[in-house]
Parts: C-alpha cells; sequence; structure tokens
C-alpha cells in the first residue's frame, strides 16, 4: 500500500529524532516543517557577531538510551569532549559541591544545625509520595524546614519563575536527590565531601559549534524532506491540513507536532471542544532570558556549571561554557565565556532592558568577577524565548489524560519538551527517543512501546 503522508511540526531533537528514523526505516513520505532559519530548536546554539557561540540554555549530553549513545557517536565520531562534573552551589558568600543537601557542612553552623534539625525532624515519618499535595509539601516533608527555607523554595522559585506550592510532585523521579538522612549527618561530621549524585556526573559536549552541532549534523539525512523558514499558523483537523503563514496547506495523513501543546490547541480554534481548550488553558510553563557574557581573559575556573539560590543575582544557574569547548570562543588561552539562565513568568517578570546589565552585576556580587574585569568584557549576548520550561502544575496530568487522547483521536501527535508537557522526560536525549519512539509506531505500529512519552523509560 502507498505510504501515508506525515507531516511533523518542528525541527528540534524530537522532530528530528522521528524525521531521522523514518528515512533509517526507509520511509519517505514525510516532511518536516520549521518556522526558523536552522534545525535544533530549544538545543540549537546562536553565534555572536564577535565570535562567541552560546547554547539555548545549559545543554550536557548524558543519556539514558543505547539508540541515542549510538546516533551520537554516529554523527559526531570524535569530534567531543567528555568532562567530569564540576558542579557547585553559591551560597553565604562561598561555594559548596552540589547537590546542597548532601553537602550543608560547608555552611556556617548555625546554618548546618538548623538544616540538620528540620531534616531530623521531617524524616520522623516514613518516605511516602502520597502525603504530599504539591511539590512544596514535599520539599518541606522530605527536607525539613532549614534546607526548605535557604535552598529549595528559593532556589526552586528562581528556576520554575512559579512558586512551588502550584506544581505536583509527581515529575520528581532523578530530578531531584532524595535525601539521606545517615548520609548528611556522615558527611557533617566526618567532614566528608559528596559530589558523586546525580545521573550526569560525566558528560558529553560537542567539539565544535556548541550543543546544537549534534542537530546540524542530523540535517543532511533529512535534508529533502525538510523546509526551513516555514512557519504554521493553524491547523485544520477536519481537512487533515497544516496552514502555513503564506496560506498554503500542507495535507496530512499523520501529524506529529512538537510546538508547544497550549498554542497548537489554540491552532485548531473552533474545531476543539470547548473541554479540550479549557484544559489546554490550565497548562503553565516559564520563559527565560539566557545571557551570554565573554571575558578576554583566561578561563579563571575549571567549574561546570552553579546554582544560586540567593536574591542577589538573577540567574539561577551559570555555566564556564568554554570549559566545555575550545570552539565556542574565538580563543581559550585569551578568552572565556559564561552562559546565565533567567526564568520569567507573570509570577516573576524581569527586565528585558536591563537584564544583560543585572546579569553583569550578578557575576560581581557572586564573585565570578570582579569590578575591574568589566573592562574585559568584550561580548554580550541576550536570547529569549518565550517556552523554555513546561510546569508540571497541579492541573497537568489532568490535562495531559483529556487532551492527548483527543488529539490521537484525530490522527495527531503531540510530543518532546513541549508537546509531550512532561518535564520528566524533556531533556535533549528523552526528546529524540520520543521522535524514534513515535515513528516506530508510526511504521512499526509499536503502539505500546512510546515508553518515553509515556514516562515508562523506552527506546
Amino acid at each position: 500500500m502507498p505510504e501515508k503522508k506525515i507531516v511533523i511540526i518542528g525541527a528540534g531533537p524530537t522532530g528530528l529524532g522521528a524525521a531521522y528514523r523514518l528515512q533509517e526505516l526507509g520511509y519517505s513520505n514525510f516532511v518536516v516543517l520549521e518556522a526558523a532559519n536552522k534545525v535544533g530548536g530549544l538545543a540549537a546554539s546562536e553565534k555572536s557577531p564577535n565570535g562567541f557561540i552560546y547554547d539555548i540554555g545549559g545543554h550536557v549530553l548524558f543519556s539514558h538510551y543505547e539508540y541515542f549513545d549510538k546516533l551520537f557517536d554516529k554523527l559526531m565520531g570524535d569530534d567531543y569532549q567528555e568532562l567530569v562534573r564540576e558542579s557547585w552551589v553559591w551560597m553565604f558568600d562561598r561555594f559548596l559541591p552540589y547537590p546542597f543537601q548532601n553537602n550543608i557542612k560547608f555552611l556556617p553552623p548555625e546554618i548546618v544545625l538548623e538544616c540538620l534539625l528540620g531534616l531530623i525532624e521531617a524524616q520522623k515519618q516514613p518516605f511516602d509520595l502520597s502525603r504530599f499535595n504539591n511539590f512544596e509539601e514535599f520539599i518541606y516533608g522530605v527536607f525539613g524546614a532549614g534546607i526548605a527555607k535557604y535552598f529549595m523554595m528559593p532556589y526552586n522559585f528562581k528556576v520554575w519563575a512559579h512558586p512551588p506550592k502550584m506544581m505536583n510532585k509527581e515529575w520528581i523521579g532523578e530530578r531531584v536527590s532524595i535525601v539521606d538522612l545517615k548520609r548528611v549527618l556522615g558527611n557533617v561530621i566526618l567532614n566528608r565531601d559528596d559530589v558523586a549524585w546525580g545521573p550526569n556526573s560525566t558528560f558529553k559536549y560537542p567539539r565544535v559549534g556548541g550543543t546544537g552541532e549534534i542537530y546540524s549534523r542530523m540535517q543532511p539525512y533529512i535534508q529533502a524532506q525538510l523546509r526551513l523558514n516555514t512557519r504554521v499558523t493553524g491547523i485544520d483537523a477536519d481537512k487533515h491540513d497544516v496552514i502555513l503563514e503564506n496560506g498554503e496547506r500542507v495535507h496530512y495523513d499523520h501529524l506529529l507536532s512538537t510546538a508547544p501543546l497550549d498554542q497548537m490547541i489554540l491552532s485548531m480554534k473552533d474545531q476543539v471542544p470547548a473541554e479540550i481548550s479549557e484544559h489546554a488553558a490550565r497548562l503553565q510553563h516559564s520563559g527565560s532570558y539566557i545571557v551570554g557574557i565573554g571575558i578576554r581573559q583566561p578561563s579563571p575556573s575549571k567549574k561546570c556549571w552553579m546554582y544560586f539560590p540567593e536574591d542577589n543575582c538573577p540567574y539561577y544557574r551559570l555555566t564556564y561554557l568554554s570549559n566545555y569547548s575550545p570552539d565556542v570562543v574565538p580563543d581559550t588561552k585569551t578568552h572565556y565565556s559564561l552562559l546565565a539562565e533567567i526564568s520569567r513568568s507573570p509570577y516573576k517578570p524581569v527586565d528585558r532592558e536591563t537584564v544583560v546589565e543585572d546579569t553583569i552585576q550578578g557575576l560581581i556580587n557572586t564573585r565570578i568577577i570582579s569590578e575591574t574585569d568589566r573592562k574585559d568584557i568584550v561580548d554580550t549576548y541576550l536570547i529569549e524565548r518565550d517556552y523554555t520550561y513546561p510546569l508540571p502544575g497541579l492541573a497537568r496530568d489532568a490535562a495531559l489524560n483529556a487532551i492527548h487522547p483527543y488529539l490521537e483521536s484525530r490522527d495527531i501527535y503531540s510530543r518532546g519538551r513541549f508537546g509531550a508537557w512532561r518535564y520528566e522526560v524533556a531533556n535533549m536525549d528523552h526528546s529524540v527517543a520520543q521522535g524514534v519512539e513515535w515513528a516506530n509506531r508510526m511504521v512499526q505500529g509499536d503502539k505500546d512501546n512510546e515508553l518515553t512519552y509515556l514516562a515508562k523509560r523506552g527506546c
């Protein structure tokens, strides 16, 4: 039988993953529609006029999937660096190793005591996720009042730009280090450093081109089916047409959308039942300003990235990006670069006009640079995105349980970081895997194997 026509909206990791897998399976009747002039989506990289390369956020590559590992090896060959994580938390005018809760011994003694007493009180009850109604209750119930006060509450607000009480607790998984009381006490009493937690203790990074290089190298495999600078403005689900900005209609039998789910529902206008529109309106997200800073000095540190829960700087995370690859600066012997991430939402507004200067002042406040280093800043670059974090809000799961089955009944599949709207499976490897598994389903009928999208592992 003739191949059914597949249309893919978006050439980010999920759209590219699906397209790559389709061609790998010998399927050719598909097209990828991308509004930007290049591939990569939120995983792309941008080059400033001064020759510095900045990622759209602090991406590092650690994979949960053999398929993704093999794909990376095929695309990148030997053109990558493998690094050991050096991540830190800046608090009380000092750096302590990440994760914070395992390294509170570095804090002032009275703060250590407050954190320990709170933790001991919280852990009098056995861990039971079901007894918490939201993420804030989880924080206090698992970490105690001290750790909540000094790190977990302020940091998570800076990241999500929403109060933690607005978030569910089902997303947590490996994203949050569940505190071990015996381990914390041992670290304090035995004066023991604890830096090994986490799925990304080692990671890879492209030697050239920034993170976006991975996706640029996928492009040749699907070039014949790729349409850049092609913005989708609507979906006519009744006629199975995608409507483009220029008025053109592209027919589909199956549609994979990696666009933000709430915006995609809006684009279907009056074809969507009121109940589905109401669910989509309950989905929440945050946007970001990403500020790149290029400095004409050798890098003063071997650190990878750092977390900043306090209000003496606008960013929640800062990356020594030039420590990842020499290619992202004009010359690593004489220059280094920093990447600052600042979240924003109606609950946490950020002034676009001052965000770069506020970031530089924050670097001084947190002793990353000194006032006299200002003269050596040779590059500033602002990236802004309205959608960077899909909030795992309290209404999210009910909304997704209604929206996704409805869309699939119309031959529309919404996948990816903002298509699936499941942050717990929104890393780059997860996002590629969502596309790969969806392509397998379309070609091979593997309906039950879209496990990543369902947050059940997969690939």
